[in-house]
């Protein structure tokens, strides 16, 4: 037995295709940045069982870069055959294997600039096999790497014990995952063909639209021409080639390009597909302009049909819209009662209900494209006008400013990239705005930057706009509908959620992939503060209180890490901590979605949804406001529904209008048992919990008087 230096295995299996690219990244590795390692190589005969073995893992996991016979891919991927990068120091390949590598090697005379995931996602047994495989064959210098020094370089580097059974997307959280990569809801689009690229048939190509609607147009867009990712157009995909793409699409990358192929999520036959597919023109999926949007609206009862006052006895300020995101419904719960008072088929996957400043209108918007306007008045609340806005959306709103009350509503949508102005009783299209042009930073053309979050001003007449991609907030200002009204803010890139401060002067809102907080108030019009924040920044609308030394705070919470970041809001009597970070404090981790607290309570509920761990995802945190630095409680709410088996999720803490009462959504799978768990905020225990047939996926619930009232 000798000490040596584990061979370089695999230095670049995998170009840098990030969950935003397919591109290379040029990171060059120094002697400084070279990892410490340490291990033993035996000098015995490997075991035939472990050869074969080993190739057997080896053909399935390394050959789609590598090639069968280690011969690598020119330009692309470096040979294991006959390496004298190997022969030259075999004591990196454990190290690389278990932890990646990326920048500059050179291998038989050549430079490789890449990037090799880490595979770890591989049991300990399963690396051995490889390793010791590759080490005897090709005329490499031979060795044996055994199980349990796998299990020990792993313990000692403190790699993941979760990932040796298996890692689904290397180097890129679940959280940022699930969130980025929604899959799209387009699903008519026109096939493009591009000389030159590889053959596909039309039953493949539609097959391929389907696999990117659904997987990656959320992080690359529709047109492939970069969203929160980069982007996957002909003129990059082509020159990497179909096998480079398939070892791309099925490994994954430590920069965030989820492994398709060796999570299960994908077979070799649609890998394959999707690589030929890349290297062609991205379908194009048809506009949707005033025609279409006339040619989906329905009045289903005209305004002169409908009640004059209410005509049934609940109590509608303490009504809450609940979103049932699998059965395309939304239900209407009684906070007093907590029964079902009736059940709406609406679009696809409600994102948002928004409510009329009146209280009497909910507006809801499937991902879809589909706005639904539902009558509280009504004996029983039904749809009284629908219209489809886009074939992908995610925001609604009405307006709100004196005088204007419930005569516009806006919805703003992903495909086509635009919002439209519509009359707030029909639903009837006024006007329709594109939202395509210049990035902030760069000052480059983005062909389809999505509306995010819009909400309804209460200093002027204005709906302010998130232009996701772009970067950029439009003041859109609508007292004079003809001849209408934008000032643009340029604000940061990837403009998400956001709400208001406690006074509704000043919009708060995260930009999420750039770790920044943008501040716009409202009254002047103008930016006021751009704060850094760490990793995805996801507030919901964020949650506002009195924070004991720092005064009036908004606090968001977010996917990449576990801090919930406090803001301070108040410039005229706190001007110190205003617009900047006043405290920083650790929740249960990372993937949350929303924070959650309201004027008459003490306590701040964030959710974990996301997080991979289930004891976090199925738990929330709670803290004291007024004892912040004590940490916080976990409360088992899923253990409290009592439901059967599913993948229980918790998610969005909702307030009832007297803020005594916070709902959870207790999220399973279509097919299996959801619930809604209601909890009293002062003792913070279990105090009804909703179920039955009836609650499918509830995911978003949104209170009627304080989502009307910007209340959180």
């Amino acid at each position: 037995m000798r000490s040596a230096r584990l061979p370089n295995l695999l230095p670049a299996l995998v170009a840098g295709m990030a969950l935003s690219g397919f591109t290379l990244l040029s990171l060059p590795a120094t002697a400084a940045d070279a990892l410490e390692h340490k291990a033993e190589v035996a000098q015995g005969k490997a075991r035939q069982e472990d050869l074969e073995k080993g190739k057997a893992l080896y053909l399935q996991n390394c050959a789609a870069c590598h090639q069968p016979e280690g011969q690598g891919l020119p330009g692309a991927f470096p040979p294991l055959a006959k390496s004298d990068f190997i022969a030259a120091d075999p004591g990196t390949v454990l190290e690389i294997t278990l932890k990646g590598r990326q920048g500059k090697i050179t291998v038989n005379g050549v430079e490789y600039n890449n990037v090799m995931p880490a595979m770890s996602y591989l049991s300990d047994k399963d690396l051995s096999r490889i390793i010791t495989f590759v080490l005897n064959s090709w005329d490499n210098p031979g060795g044996i790497v055994t199980r349990k020094q796998v299990a020990a370089y792993r313990a000692k580097t403190e790699t993941e014990a979760k990932q040796a059974a298996g890692e689904r997307h290397p180097g890129s959280g679940e959280a940022e995952q699930a969130y980025a990569a929604q899959p799209s809801q387009i699903t008519d689009a026109r096939a493009r063909r591009t000389p030159g690229a590889p053959a596909i048939s039309e039953a493949e190509y539609n097959r391929a639209t389907q696999i990117f609607f659904e997987r990656c147009a959320g992080c690359h867009g529709v047109l492939r021409k970069g969203a929160t990712g980069k982007p996957l157009t002909p003129d990059i995909t082509m020159v990497k080639g179909t096998e480079y793409l398939k070892a791309l699409i099925k490994f994954g990358s430590p920069a965030g390009m989820p492994n398709w192929g060796t999570s299960g999520e994908l077979n070799d036959a649609d890998i394959d597909i999707m690589a030929r597919f890349l290297q062609h023109e991205p379908p194009a999926p048809p506009e949707w302009g005033m025609p279409e949007m006339k040619g989906s609206w329905k009045v289903l009862v005209p305004v002169e049909d409908r009640p004059t006052r209410q005509e049934n006895n609940l109590n509608l300020q303490n009504i809450f819209a609940v979103t049932l995101r699998d059965s395309g419904e939304v239900a209407l719960i009684d906070g007093d009662t907590k029964e079902i008072v009736t059940t709406i088929k609406t679009g696809y996957a409600v994102h948002i209900s928004r409510l009329s400043d009146s209280g009497r209108y909910v507006y809801t918007i499937g991902r879809d494209g589909k706005v639904d306007l539902i009558d509280l008045w009504s004996k029983v609340p039904q749809t009284v006008a629908e219209i489809r806005v886009g074939l992908e959306a995610r925001s609604v709103e009405t307006s709100k400013y004196e005088g204007y009350k419930d005569k516009y509503a806006i919805a703003g949508a992903y495909w086509p990239p635009q919002f439209v102005l519509m009359d707030g009783a029909t639903l009837e299209p006024k006007k329709i705005v594109s939202t395509r042009g210049m990035t902030v930073t760069d000052q480059e053309y983005h062909p389809e930057p999505r509306v995010a979050a819009i909400v309804a001003s209460h200093q002027h007449p204005e709906f302010i706009v998130n232009v996701k991609e772009t970067g950029r907030i439009l003041l859109v200002n609508y007292s004079d509908i003809e001849n209408l009204g934008i000032t643009t803010i340029d604000a940061k890139e990837f403009l998400h959620d956001g709400g208001w401060d406690s006074t509704l002067r000043y919009f708060i809102t995260a930009a999420n992939k750039s770790n920044t907080v943008v501040v716009v108030d409202s009254k002047d019009r103008k930016l006021v503060a751009k704060v850094p924040v760490d990793e995805i920044p996801h507030p919901g609308r964020g949650a506002n209180f009195i924070h004991k030394k720092h005064g009036p705070v908004w606090a968001t919470s977010a996917l990449g890490n576990d801090k919930i970041t406090l803001i301070g809001t108040d410039p005229a009597r706190h001007p110190d901590q205003a617009w900047k970070v006043v405290q920083v404090l650790k929740g249960q981790g990372g993937g949350s979605l929303f924070v959650k607290t309201h004027p008459k309570s003490k306590n701040l509920w964030v959710d974990t949804p996301l997080n991979p761990e289930e004891k976090i995802s199925q738990t929330v945190a709670v803290f004291n406001i007024d004892n912040l630095d004590a940490g916080y409680q976990v409360l088992p709410i899923a253990e409290w529904a009592k439901l059967g088996p599913g993948p229980k999720r918790i998610v969005q803490p909702e307030y009832n209008v007297a803020g005594d009462e916070v709902w959870f959504s207790v999220w399973s799978g279509m097919n299996e048992e959801s619930a809604i768990v209601v909890v009293n905020d002062k003792t913070r225990k279990l105090k009804k919990v909703i179920k039955g047939p009836r609650i499918i996926t509830p995911t978003g619930k949104f209170n009627v008087f304080n989502t009307g009232h910007d209340v959180y």
